[in-house]
């Protein structure tokens, strides 16, 4: 059986998760800020996946947010430029 992935924050992380929980004018950063902090609360990444946020998710995607909150922070959780379709007419 699997080890269940946990995470420990220290209360300057909480805050900053918190914050960007709670301010954050882009929906997907507040909705990932939520995931990490159920984590961190002691839920599974599987059970915050798929039934812990308002929209069901992979458990590879909430996974994939973990790992990289935990090697790169806030930053990590944002979505990097260049990412996405590309415009079929470019003036």
């Amino acid at each position: 059986m699997p080890k269940l992935r946990t995470l420990k924050l220290t209360s300057k992380e909480k805050t900053e998760l918190k914050d960007v929980r709670k301010k954050h004018p882009k929906a997907y950063m507040r909705e990932r800020a939520a995931a990490i902090l159920k984590i961190s609360k002691g839920q599974s990444p599987h059970y915050v996946a798929t039934q812990g946020l308002l929209k069901r998710r992979d458990p590879d995607t909430v996974y994939s947010w973990l790992d990289r909150y935990e090697t790169t922070g806030i930053e990590g959780l944002q979505i990097k430029d260049g990412r996405g379709r590309k415009p079929a007419f470019s003036p």
